[in-house]
């Protein structure tokens, strides 16, 4: 509730700022809401190639939403996801706090046990899209706080047992969090026009079957 509260607070200033007004030509992108099954229909499948791939073709972390507060995107996103909002030091030092870690089920207390997750990662995403992108795109990716879903706060053991895969090779272990996966996974696909290969377009449709009330939410990203 308190990310949901902060990133649509963030909206909210964005949308009321003079500056930021569509014009009728340039309307910002409409907010889809879809069943699961009809949101994984629509991923385009396409081989991947992760040739060229480096992570540091995603700049990250940048300064975040929030330019002024001295706190970078992993620290925004620490302090928007928090249970129990930590304490911010000189510096953005983050201290105390709680957390939970959908992936696991764990409650964490300490900011250092956590990693930020690209729901997406970026090396899937690069292999299904993004080698396409130029930098500013990649990195607008890579800090995508726009979308609840893009950046994800977990443990880090979670985090690293997935790396780069896709839910055709690996899944959250704990058993009520795969349908929000699924979802937060196939929203994000979405959000940024990636595709999806052969193997994970499959896997995709078998969780969208066994998760038939799971209800996507995205926005196309700019």
């Amino acid at each position: 509730m308190i990310k949901n509260l902060v990133r649509g607070a963030t909206a909210l200033c964005l949308a009321l700022s003079p500056l930021a007004l569509p014009s009728a030509a340039t309307a910002a992108p409409a907010a889809q809401v879809l069943n699961l099954a009809d949101a994984v229909d629509l991923v385009p499948v396409a081989a991947e190639s992760r040739t060229g791939y480096t992570r540091d073709r995603f700049k990250h972390w940048n300064a975040g939403l929030d330019t002024s507060d001295g706190c970078n995107t992993r620290a925004e996103v620490l302090q928007a996801e928090a249970v129990e909002s930590p304490t911010v030091a000189a510096g953005c030092k983050l201290s105390g706090g709680e957390w939970l870690s959908y992936y696991d089920g764990q409650e964490v207390n300490d900011p250092a046990k956590l990693d930020i997750d690209h729901m997406v990662p970026l090396a899937e995403a690069w292999d299904s899209g993004a080698s396409a992108w130029d930098a500013k795109r990649r990195e607008a990716y890579a800090n995508d706080q726009d979308a609840a879903a893009s950046l994800v706060a977990v443990t880090a053991r979670t985090n690293r047992q997935k790396a780069d895969q896709d839910p055709a090779t690996w899944m959250p272990p704990h058993p009520d969090a795969q349908c929000r996966y699924i979802g937060e996974w196939t929203a994000t696909k979405l959000r940024w026009g990636l595709t999806a290969d052969q193997a994970e377009a499959d896997a995709l449709k078998v969780y969208a079957e066994a998760c038939e009330t799971t209800v996507v939410h995205y926005t196309p990203a700019p």
